[in-house]
């Protein structure tokens, strides 16, 4: 027996983002936002309502993208929680940042991994950006110079029961387990 929920999307595992901007002064803001994900190979999509980082979007056409973490969970909470309008939420969280490389936007060192992405298009609250940089702080990464996901602890965001969640461990390896049915 299966239970219908008809249209009531419960997508999981939603990847808890956050959207860094700078305003017309060079301030920076982070944002959390939990609907969207990679949608090319070079692209990222975030669906995004009215906010500071929207108003900043339409100063700068860039804007990074961050992956929350089990050590960050509480200020990525917060950025998802308190409008930038209101308050400087970098100065009260301490996390530091610097601009990054391949646009105008703020890499938090926070982070241990950011995407650097450049406004492809922003309609209907749907954002589209291009991945121009991925940085890794160099402590995440494995001897063989790859992510250490397993180090870096990121949390998924639970919309069913409102929570976060982390990534677990390795139970599968893909374009391989399922050579076991084809060779059957």
């Amino acid at each position: 027996m299966r239970k219908n929920f008809e249209n009531k999307l419960q997508f999981f595992p939603l990847p808890v983002l956050i959207i860094g901007t700078f305003d017309e002064f060079g301030n920076p803001n982070a944002m959390n936002a939990a609907w969207g994900g990679q949608s090319d190979t070079y692209e990222v999509s975030i669906c995004l309502s009215e906010h500071k980082t929207t108003d900043n979007l339409k100063i700068n056409d860039s804007f990074t993208v961050a992956f929350a973490t089990v050590d960050t969970l509480a200020e990525s909470d917060y950025f998802g929680i308190v409008s930038g309008k209101n308050e400087n939420k970098i100065e009260k969280t301490g996390f530091e940042y610097i601009k990054g490389k391949y646009v105008n936007a703020p890499i938090f060192l926070n982070y241990p991994v950011t995407l650097e992405c450049k406004v492809k298009s922003f309609l209907n609250e749907r954002l589209v950006g291009e991945v121009l940089n991925m940085s890794v702080d160099e402590n995440y990464l494995t001897k063989e110079g790859y992510i250490d996901y397993d180090k870096c602890g990121f949390i998924s965001y639970d919309p069913v029961k409102h929570t976060y969640r982390k990534l677990g461990k390795v139970v599968g390896y893909a374009f391989k387990d399922g050579k076991k049915i084809i060779n059957k």
